[in-house]
C-alpha cells in the first residue's frame, strides 16, 4: 500500500487503522463493523451480560496495564478530544483497588555500606575535631603560661622542658656558706681583778653594769682591772671601753699579754661635753689589739705620766674594720 492518498473514496479506505488515530477520527475514519485484517467481528450482544472479550481492537492509549477491572468500550465519537486526559488514566485508587502500604526503606546498620547515613562515621569524624580543638586551647594556655614565667622569673624567653623541681622536706647537712658571727667577750669592770686604789662604787647614775656598779678611784697611780679573755680565734680586733669623765679629757695604759701598747688608751671628752657632772658624761672609745686564740690577758692601768680621772663601766671584744 503506497503512503498518502491514493485515489480513493474515503480517508479510511487509505488506512484501515486510521480510526485508531485522531486524525483519522477527524477524517471520519470508523473501525470495521464486521471484523477483519485478522480480528474478530463483534459477538453477539446478550442482554444483561457484558462483552468480555479481550481481543477487540482500543484505541491508542485505551489499553490499560496493570489491572484486570475490564472497562466499557467507549466509541470513539464519545472520547474526550485529543490532548484533554481520559477517564481511564485516573489513578488504579479509583477503580475500587486499595493502594498497598508504603514502607520506609531500613536504613543500613553497618556503616558506609548501606543506603541510610553512615551516622558511626559522622560521629568519630565529630569527636576527632572536638579533640583536635581542645588540644590546641591547651598547648596555647601552656605556651602562654610559660612566656609569662619568663617575663617574670627567668631570663630567658623560652619555657624550660626539663621535669619540675622537686623541693626536698629533709633538713640539709651540708653546713651553710655564710660565716656565722662569733661571740666576742664582754665584761663588766666591776666584776675584773682589781689592782691598787680601784674599787667599785654606784652613786653616779647612768651605769650599764649590773646594779649600776662601775670602777671608781682610777686616778691614783697603780690602779688597775685586768681581765681574762677568752677568745674563739686569734687575730686582730678592738677593745672597747665605756667611762665616765669629769668634762675632761684622760688616758691610761693598755697591756695585753704583758706586752703595753706604745700608744695610751684614750678616754677622751669625745662628746665635747662642758658640764662636769659624771652621770652626764659617759661615752666610748675603743683601741687596736693583737689576740690570740684562747685566753688573753687585757690590763688598764694608771701608770706614770697617765692622766687617769676616770670611771671604768664594762670592757668589750670587737670586729677590727676591713683593712
Amino acid at each position: 500500500m503506497a503512503a498518502g492518498n491514493d485515489g480513493a473514496n474515503k480517508p479510511e479506505d487509505d488506512d484501515p487503522f486510521g480510526y485508531l488515530y485522531a486524525d483519522g477520527q477527524a477524517a471520519g475514519a470508523q473501525p470495521p463493523q464486521g471484523g477483519g485484517y485478522g480480528y474478530p467481528g463483534p459477538a453477539p450482544a446478550q442482554p444483561g451480560v457484558p462483552r468480555t472479550s479481550y481481543n477487540q481492537v482500543r484505541t491508542v492509549g485505551e489499553r490499560q496495564y496493570g489491572h484486570h477491572q475490564q472497562q466499557p468500550y467507549v466509541p470513539p465519537q464519545q472520547q474526550a478530544p485529543y490532548g484533554q486526559p481520559q477517564a481511564q488514566y485516573a489513578a488504579p485508587e479509583t477503580y475500587g483497588a486499595q493502594p498497598g502500604p508504603r514502607t520506609a526503606p531500613i536504613p543500613s546498620q553497618r556503616g558506609g555500606s548501606g543506603r541510610g547515613p553512615n551516622t558511626k562515621g559522622l560521629l568519630t569524624g565529630a569527636i576527632a575535631v572536638v579533640a583536635v580543638v581542645v588540644i590546641g586551647i591547651a598547648a596555647a594556655v601552656i605556651s602562654n603560661s610559660g612566656g609569662e614565667k619568663d617575663k617574670d622569673g627567668q631570663a630567658g624567653g623560652s619555657p624550660s622542658s626539663g621535669p619540675p623541681a622537686t623541693v626536698s622536706e629533709q633538713p640539709s647537712t651540708t653546713p651553710s656558706a655564710e660565716k656565722t658571727p662569733e661571740e666576742l667577750p664582754k665584761q663588766d669592770a666591776a666584776t675584773l681583778t682589781l689592782g691598787g686604789s680601784a674599787a667599785t662604787e654606784k652613786t653616779v647614775a647612768g651605769a650599764e653594769g649590773v646594779g649600776g656598779v662601775y670602777v671608781s678611784g682610777f686616778d691614783a697611780r697603780g690602779a688597775s682591772v685586768t681581765w681574762k679573755a677568752s677568745m674563739p680565734t686569734g687575730g686582730k680586733y678592738r677593745l672597747t671601753v665605756r667611762y665616765a669623765i669629769p668634762a675632761a679629757d684622760a688616758n691610761a695604759t693598755l697591756t695585753v699579754n704583758g706586752k703595753a701598747n706604745s700608744l695610751p688608751l684614750g678616754l677622751k671628752n669625745f662628746i665635747h661635753s662642758t658640764d662636769p657632772n659624771l652621770e652626764k658624761n659617759w661615752q666610748t672609745t675603743w683601741a687596736p689589739v693583737d689576740l690570740q686564740k684562747g685566753d688573753n690577758e687585757i690590763k688598764i692601768s694608771c701608770e706614770q705620766g697617765n692622766q687617769c680621772n676616770v670611771l671604768l663601766d664594762w670592757l668589750e671584744v670587737t670586729p677590727a674594720p676591713a683593712e
